[in-house]
Formats: C-alpha cells, structure tokens, sequence
C-alpha cells in the first residue's frame, strides 16, 4: 500500500508541475511596473527627440551663414537668393522638421530663418551675416539665434545681435 501511496503522490506532484504558470496577480504587478517606469522615460525620450530635431536647424542655419561668407569674400556683396543655390551649399530649404527661408541684402548682409514646420515642441532658430567696417578694411560676422518655443523666426540681414523678436543669442 505504501508504494501505491508513494506512486499516486509522484502522479499529483508531476501534474502540478505541468499547471505551472503565473497568476493574474503577478502579471498585473509586471503591468503596473512596466506603465509606470514607461511613463517616466517618455518625456525624456520625447526631450531628447526635440533637441536632435533643433541641432538640425543649428548646424543647417551655420552651414547657410558660413555660405553667406564665403559668398561674400568672392563676390564682395552677399548673396539674396531665396532658393539658397548661389551659396553652392546642396542643402535643402524643407525638411520633415524645418522650412528653410533664406534672404538678404547685397550690400548689408544674408539671413537666413528656421522655422518648425510642426506646431510640436520645436523652437524656432534664425541666423544672420552682416558687414562690419572699420575704416577701408571691412569684415563679416555671423550670429545664430533661438527662439522661443512656438515661436517663428524673424531674423532681417544685417544684424550682428539677436535684438529682433524674442530671440536669445546661440552663437556668435
């Protein structure tokens, strides 16, 4: 009798182990915990997004206003084609992120504005070349401003500050 005892207790202690799983308890527990550390790092990947979006429009404005420049040392006036192609860049005036308006006077300097073309989290940037003369020997300098977020550019050539509109200076 005790084997028979011994032989149904193997049985029930095998079909347990078959009917192993988890409990609704404890996947409602790893639910919970995943929706709570997701709901933390949302933010900051959405943050993070946002300014690998806006270095786009930086490092597309520096390239424009160095383009200005160099325009300017070759033909001794600055450039006020819209579409950008006299500055021999190849870089677009449109991204999925940003439009692009670049514009100038020849004899006082380029601009150029980069404007989100959502209505997301994207701050507006906005560069500008202007001419500086001291006596027979003139020079350029360069600026690129930030705008408030929601804000769209409105930099004017010829400004060596960030003084127009509600921009903060980047870079000078």
């Amino acid at each position: 009798m005790k084997t028979e005892f011994k032989a149904k207790f193997l049985q029930h202690i095998n079909k347990r182990r078959q009917d192993q799983g988890f409990t609704l308890i404890e996947l409602l527990v790893v639910i919970i915990i995943i929706g709570i550390l997701s709901a933390i790092a949302l933010p900051s990947f959405l943050s993070q997004a946002n300014k690998a979006k806006q270095s786009e429009a930086k490092q597309y404005v520096a390239s424009m206003n160095k383009g200005q420049q160099a325009y300017y040392a070759e033909n001794t006036q600055f450039s006020n084609d819209a579409s950008g192609t006299s500055l021999g860049l190849g870089i677009k005036t449109a991204t999925n992120n940003y439009t692009y308006a670049i514009g100038g006077n020849t004899a006082t300097g380029g601009f150029v504005n980069a404007n989100p073309t959502t209505g997301g989290a994207l701050r507006a940037y906005g560069g500008s070349v202007a001419l500086i003369s001291a006596g027979e020997a003139s020079t350029t300098t360069s600026v690129i401003c930030e705008g408030k977020t929601g804000v769209n550019g409105g930099m004017v050539a010829g400004y060596s500050d960030c003084s127009q509109g509600s921009m903060t200076a980047v870079t000078k």
